[in-house]
């Protein structure tokens, strides 16, 4: 069997939301769903979480995760890139546990909705593909970047976006060049492309294709409420995301 690991980034610190990987989302810590999304992929076959937040991987543990470590705190800074943690995960396996999964799959905490078996395609997807270096979901934008604008030093407009056509900003979105946005939803790689390639995606990405509607991604109070209440009011339900949030093992205390 592939060895498939899911890794949740968590860190402690947030300022838009303070506290949200563990703030009550729906009934649940926001942790929770990515946490029950992984644990109900087929493909997967263990699931981190990689924290340096002591009250973080309590929480985690409770609903099922593992987590055999504590990330160093010069690794869960605000600008901390994705690759470091990555790395520091895998590495910390290999050397403590020889453990070494072929593929790695990213669960970011912010995208609570995800459908359990859009895990399993990224997955199969890389599979089938083994040439490649990565997937990643994307869906079609609300906005094409062909009709962006960047403001100058001189405070006039510049097109975000070249073409062969002189004006794509001028023109029909139906005759523009057909673009994809990369979601965060599920990201999935070798491992080899983490380790030996330094890279959380390599050159040879590989789409996973989603519907716009799929994708919800919690970046401020605002989404935080709209995504809470497709829960709460029953337009989205749990049978929708393939999943259950469970507690594993009660509270100490």
């Amino acid at each position: 069997m592939t060895q498939v690991l899911a890794l949740i980034p968590a860190r402690g610190g947030s300022k838009s939301i303070p506290r949200k990987n563990i703030r009550q989302f729906a009934g649940y810590p926001l942790i929770a769903y990515s946490i029950a999304a992984g644990l109900a992929a087929e493909t997967v076959t263990r699931l981190i979480v990689s924290t340096d937040d002591e009250e973080i991987a309590g929480v985690a543990r409770r609903y099922g995760a593992e987590t055999p470590f504590l990330r160093p705190a010069g690794l869960a800074e605000d600008d901390t890139l994705d690759l470091p943690v990555f790395q520091h995960a895998l590495g910390w396996l290999a050397e403590h546990e020889a453990y070494r999964p072929e593929i790695v799959v990213q669960l970011r905490p912010t995208s609570p909705l995800r459908r359990a078996w859009h895990i399993d395609q990224a997955v199969y997807r890389l599979l089938e593909h083994p040439e490649a270096d990565a997937v990643r979901t994307v869906c079609v934008p609300f906005q094409n970047p062909f009709k962006m604008w960047q403001i100058g030093p001189d405070g006039l407009m510049r097109p975000l976006m070249q073409s062969e056509n002189q004006e794509p900003y001028n023109m029909p979105r139906q005759l523009l060049p057909e673009v994809y946005w990369q979601t965060g939803y599920v990201d999935a790689a070798w491992s080899d492309t983490i380790i030996s390639k330094g890279s959380m995606t390599g050159g040879a990405i590989l789409p996973l294709v989603i519907p716009p509607e799929d994708w919800i991604d919690i970046d401020s109070p605002d989404d935080w409420r709209r995504a809470e209440r497709l829960l709460e009011s029953g337009e989205l339900s749990f049978d929708d995301l393939g999943y259950q949030v469970l507690e594993k093992t009660q509270p100490a205390g």
